[in-house]
């Protein structure tokens, strides 16, 4: 059974750190381009980040880049989301989705990803 499973939200105050992670199993994740989404209560889910199959390119959505960073290990089957010095508006359940479609400039359409976790709450709160 082809899966994604997120792992590593939780509560932090504003300014700090956590790394999610997004472990594959029944496919080989060196074959998937990852992407991470988030939502919030009322709100569309929108795209975070994005590696492609190699680690080589990524992409940030603009309310995050210079504080996120993704990675990926695919000894481990797992990428992973660095976030730092997070901001109550990142509260959110994140959720990791896998596609086989290179991503440029498109790399957060939705419909485009086959494979997605069940998502891991966030929440930036003092």
């Amino acid at each position: 059974q082809l899966q994604l499973v997120e792992s590593g939200g939780g509560l932090v105050q504003p300014g700090g750190s956590l790394t999610l992670s997004c472990t594959a199993s029944g496919f080989r994740l060196s074959t998937r381009h990852i992407g991470w989404f988030r939502q919030a209560p009322g709100k569309e889910r929108e795209g975070v980040s994005y590696i492609s199959t190699s680690g080589v390119i990524t992409h940030y959505a603009d309310s995050v880049k210079g504080r996120f960073t993704i990675s990926r290990d695919n000894t481990k089957r797992t990428v992973y989301l660095q976030m730092n010095n997070l901001r109550p508006d990142d509260s959110a359940v994140y959720y990791c989705a896998a596609t086989p479609r290179f991503g440029g400039s498109a790399w957060a359409v939705q419909s485009d990803y086959d494979y997605w976790g069940q998502g891991t709450q966030v929440t930036v709160s003092s």
